[in-house]
């Protein structure tokens, strides 16, 4: 690790976590140069919802690239392109009677995140957004400014500004009564505060810590919108593209988003790509060229991303991961149960599962148990309490189980030492 130490930038984050160097990868299994197994159940913090080189789409990118494939095109079409849209046109839009144009930007979730806001200032004339306790957005700026975490935002050195952030419904929310204070709010037209240009919302909160919003709240939230002439953003980023057991992550709330957010798995094999789902009468109000990327089109994001789209074309693989997100679900309740004493909490959906374990020392200290044992995970959510399990949808059974020994027996040890 000296190399990385004394020539990368000290921002680096994950590597002080992993202290390792790791040289190849498959499913659901990372090994390093000592050649040492690791268990992923941080999975690219959601990219790798289909595991590390997936058979699949590894063989449809080595085709691609013997073909001698259009690898970069900019926005011009080609023949691969042509396939993922067709592929994403059937099998996620048709299906549920959506009609939405589908924008391609820069290649992650910031830059959906940046031409969403733009777009719903162009649409409405007007400049102020609602963001969400918790949320996270992006590092850009219009991005960093949705985002919450004082953490980040403290890294912009100027101000973030036209961005209000209201409670988010869970946890530590106030469910529908903050949601019903901004609606008296807004609609009292001595209150001071005009009407947004759009509300931007994670159903599903990943880095936040894994709050789940209602349906009840979002179809709440969605009229809000509507009668404030407001467009609602939703961001699923990372909660989306299978990870939750449907492929939205708000899917059968009747949710019908002015815009969708999506990047991190929609790529497939970890290439990027970010994608917006628009409605047509608001994409209308873009003008040619005016939102540009110069790796918007990604030809290897959309080889494999078609490969991806296969795994939606029945329901076999949402049904497993439905089935495993409950499995996951009750061993972390049992240890939610067996240290109740200590605030130990679980929320998740589908294989998006977390256990907060009450504060971001004790969580640093299950991160780092998991390591040394063989098992990566990631902290999130307020002051990093929250230990998010994100592994791939595609992991065998073997390894999950063993994952999930693995992360017992890391909680278990930590909260014996405090005990001790």
């Amino acid at each position: 690790m000296e190399l990385f130490e004394r020539w990368e930038s000290e921002i680096r984050g994950y590597s002080r976590a992993y202290p390792t160097v790791f040289t190849r990868a498959s499913n659901a299994r990372q090994f390093d140069e000592q050649g040492r197994s690791y268990i992923d159940f941080f999975a690219g913090a959601g990219v790798l919802n289909f595991g590390h080189n997936n058979p699949r789409m590894k063989e449809a990118l080595i085709r691609f690239i013997e073909a001698d494939g259009v690898a970069h095109s900019l926005d011009m079409a080609t023949d691969v392109k042509r396939d993922f849209i067709q592929a994403f046109v059937d099998t996620i839009l048709t299906p549920r009677h959506w009609n939405y144009k589908l924008q391609f930007m820069g290649p992650t979730g910031t830059n959906a995140v940046e031409a969403a806001l733009k777009l719903a200032r162009r649409v409405t004339g007007r400049s102020h957004v609602i963001a969400f306790s918790q949320g996270f957005h992006g590092m850009t700026l219009g991005a960093l400014a949705c985002t919450a975490n004082q953490h980040f935002r403290n890294a912009a050195g100027v101000p973030l500004n036209h961005v209000s952030h209201v409670p988010f419904e869970t946890p530590n929310g106030c469910g529908m009564g903050c949601l019903n204070t901004l609606r008296e709010t807004l609609e009292n037209s001595s209150s001071g505060v005009d009407a947004p240009a759009a509300f931007i919302v994670e159903p599903v909160q990943a880095e936040g810590g894994v709050n789940i919003a209602s349906r009840e709240w979002l179809l709440a939230l969605q009229q809000l919108a509507n009668d404030t002439g407001a467009l609602l953003i939703v961001d699923d980023i990372q909660a989306g593209c299978g990870r939750t057991g449907q492929y939205f992550s708000f899917d059968s709330t009747e949710l019908e988003p002015d815009i969708i957010c999506l990047a991190k798995g929609i790529g497939g094999y970890g290439t990027p790509l970010a994608m917006n789902l628009v409605k047509p009468e608001h994409d209308a109000h873009w003008q040619p060229g005016e939102h540009t990327g110069t790796f918007r089109g990604q030809g290897f994001s959309f080889v494999a991303g078609r490969e991806a789209l296969r795994y939606f074309e029945n329901d076999e693989l949402m049904s497993q991961t439905r089935q495993r997100g409950e499995q996951i679900h009750t061993r972390l309740q049992t240890l939610a149960d067996d240290y109740r004493e200590a605030g130990l909490e679980v929320r998740g959906k589908g294989m998006m599962q977390a256990l907060d374990v009450g504060n971001g020392s004790r969580a640093k200290a299950v991160a780092r148990q998991c390591f040394e044992s063989g098992l990566l995970v990631g902290p999130c959510g307020v002051g990093g309490r929250v230990i998010k399990l994100i592994p791939p949808l595609t992991i065998d059974n073997d390894d999950l189980e063993q994952g999930l020994r693995l992360l017992e027996a890391a909680v278990r040890h930590v909260m014996g030492a405090e005990n001790a």
